[in-house]
């Protein structure tokens, strides 16, 4: 093999690693760590949220004050209290932006609890649970 030939058969073994690497190439539907997931330049993270309401309305929150589930805020587990974080609905494309004014969720695997105006707002009542990316405002 010429010596042209072998470079570009190399850059294109490179390119198919680094394709495998990103872990865009996995199985739809797949459960990835939110962690794992290739973040855009707007994404803050991928993974599940569910949603809270009634059983805490009134209740005060981490951040002290009381938690009203018709209000569009959301707890999560580390970013500050006052934070405004978009949240996209990947199956539906539905979006809320949200102020995080409690800490959350504290059920393995979720990345945000939205309040039930949120999550109405983007179409998670029914399911109760599902996939959601975090954006920047």
């Amino acid at each position: 093999m010429n010596p042209s030939r072998r470079l570009a058969s190399l850059g294109l073994v490179g390119l198919v690693l680094t394709g495998c690497a990103s872990g865009r190439g996995r199985v739809p539907g797949e459960s990835v760590p939110a962690q794992q997931e290739q973040a855009g330049d707007d994404e803050i993270a991928r993974g599940q949220a569910s949603w809270y309401g009634g059983k805490f309305h009134g209740r005060r929150t981490s951040s002290g004050e009381r938690f009203d589930m018709n209000a569009l805020t959301a707890a999560h587990p580390s970013l500050p209290f006052g934070t405004r974080v978009r949240v996209r609905n990947p199956r539906n494309g539905r979006e809320v932006l949200v102020r995080i004014n409690d800490r959350g969720p504290f059920t393995g695997g979720r990345i945000i609890d939205l309040s039930r105006a949120a999550a109405e707002a983007i179409g998670l009542i029914q399911a109760g649970v599902g996939p959601v990316v975090l954006l920047r405002p």
